[in-house]
C-alpha cells in the first residue's frame, strides 16, 4: 500500500482509514492539501498547535475521536 513513499505515523494512520480521504480532512479541518500531505508524509515535520487543533476538529466531524499526542509529540 505504502509503494516506496515517506510516511509519518499519522500518514500511516490515515492511510489505513478507509473511511476518510485527505480531502475530506482537507475540508473538515479548514486546512490545505500542502499542509495535510506535509503531515501525512514528512516524519520530522511538527505542525504548530493551532493546526493540530484544526486536524482535531476536523477528525471529530469525519467521526473519528484519536489522540493526536500519537502522532504529533
Amino acid at each position: 500500500m505504502n509503494l516506496g513513499k515517506n510516511r509519518s505515523n499519522f500518514g500511516i494512520w490515515m492511510d489505513k482509514q478507509k473511511d476518510i480521504k485527505k480531502v475530506e480532512l482537507e475540508r473538515a479541518s479548514n486546512l490545505s492539501s500542502n499542509t495535510i500531505s506535509k503531515l501525512c508524509s514528512n516524519p520530522e515535520y511538527r505542525p504548530k498547535f493551532s493546526t493540530v487543533i484544526k486536524i482535531n476538529q476536523g477528525l471529530k466531524k469525519l467521526g473519528k475521536n484519536i489522540d493526536l499526542n500519537d502522532f504529533f509529540c
